[in-house]
């Protein structure tokens, strides 16, 4: 099973704080799933790949998508104080 989840952002450094924010957890993946993300321009790509179970693969994508949610919000937080 393989999935791409691709985000486009107002400006190039939000892409990159959000894709900083989710890719140290493309390092923590059991054996037969891989998550790779990165960011160009306005625009962060994950790609998951998984050879396991469908449940495994469908959490992987729900975790990506709350730690996007969650990098998003603290962005939008940070950018109310300045």
């Amino acid at each position: 099973m393989e999935a791409e989840v691709v985000l486009d952002y107002d400006g190039a450094q939000v892409a990159c704080a959000v894709a900083k924010a989710v890719s140290p957890d493309n390092f923590k993946t059991p054996k037969g799933l891989t998550v790779e993300t990165e960011f160009s321009g306005n625009r962060v790509t994950t790609r998951i790949k998984c050879d396991g179970k469908l449940a495994t693969f469908i959490a992987t994508i729900d975790d990506l998508l709350f730690s996007v949610s969650t990098a998003e919000k603290a962005v939008q937080a940070v950018k109310r104080l300045e």
